[in-house]
């Protein structure tokens, strides 16, 4: 469950896909109190905030991005993902280099001008940016950095640079897993290109 603060409303919003009836709730950061609910409409994925008024928040089981007012919880917009399966990184696509393979989060540190991709198959795609002398640009894979399997959820520290991402020794198929008891780790990726 995503959970994020927007400082132009001063709420948090808990993102609710499987328990929660497919919406956001909405909390006063102050207070403490639950000021409402919003219904997305599915299962909402990852959420960002444009801190002027919008929240943002993909919604995975329709590949839909919605867009709403946090202080008025209404829907702005709702726009299809074209070509996008259970989409669940939040990002704008510019280039679709290859990846690895169960990609969750997508993150990008603008100080070192790269992104990275997260992926459950224990790799994190790292992308870099370079300029054409035509004055065009190019995406292109510049490292992919071995994780554990199941490190799909994934952050980027701007000020330091490192990423973080968590997993667990999983047991089953993909849709029925079961995380084995005392496997979970936070790992942290520091020597990225």
């Amino acid at each position: 469950m995503p959970i994020l603060y927007d400082p132009f409303s001063k709420r948090v919003f808990t993102f609710n896909g499987k328990g929660g009836g497919k919406s956001a709730t909405n909390i006063d950061a102050a207070k403490g109190e639950v000021v409402g609910k919003i219904d997305l409409g599915g299962q909402p994925e990852f959420a960002a905030t444009d801190e002027k008024g919008t929240v943002f928040v993909n919604i995975e089981d329709t590949a839909k991005l919605v867009a709403f007012d946090p202080q008025k919880l209404a829907v702005k917009s709702r726009w299809n993902l074209t070509g996008c399966e259970e989409a669940t990184g939040l990002s704008t696509i510019l280039a679709s280099p290859p990846i690895g393979e169960g990609c969750d989060p997508t993150a990008f540190d603008p100080g070192r001008g790269l992104a990275f991709a997260s992926a459950g198959d224990g790799t994190i795609t790292v992308i870099k940016e370079e300029i054409k002398k035509d004055g065009g640009n190019r995406f292109s894979v510049a490292q992919t950095v071995t994780t554990q399997k199941s490190a799909r959820t994934m952050t980027v520290d701007t000020k330091t640079h490192q990423l973080f991402t968590i997993a667990a020794n999983l047991t089953g198929t993909w849709r029925d897993r079961k995380i084995e008891p005392d496997s979970f780790v936070a790992q942290v990726v520091e020597e990225v290109r």
